[in-house]
């Protein structure tokens, strides 16, 4: 069963994660939010792709569901904590993350003359 208190450490955890107030909630972002804890703290919200998240909530149904609504549809998804093992939601807050990183710089070459 996660916990609340293991969420915040393994999201602060991973590489330029912050975490600040979000409405009624906490996030936890690097470029973008990719969670957010609910402030009783028993469920979270995490931006996956939606083709992730269909695969969460297909396969562990019980701890994973799509948010009914516009924001669902672009893949944010609802987590219960107590439906999770610590290592679940240390994947799901993986995958989660890989979605806030900042585009990738692109390097210019100068062309040869």
């Amino acid at each position: 069963m996660a916990t609340a208190a293991q969420l915040r450490k393994i999201a602060l955890s991973l590489d330029g994660t912050t975490e600040a107030p979000h409405f009624d909630r906490a996030a936890f972002k690097v470029k973008r939010i990719y969670v957010t804890l609910a402030a009783d703290r028993k469920t979270a919200n995490f931006k996956f792709s939606p083709d992730e998240q269909e695969l969460k909530c297909l396969v562990a149904p019980d701890a994973f569901a799509a948010i009914p609504n516009a924001w669902g549809k672009q893949g944010w998804t609802c987590g219960t904590l107590a439906a999770l093992s610590e290592a679940e939601l240390r994947a799901a807050l993986e995958m989660a993350w890989r979605h806030a990183q900042p585009p990738a710089k692109k390097t210019k070459r100068k062309a040869a003359r």
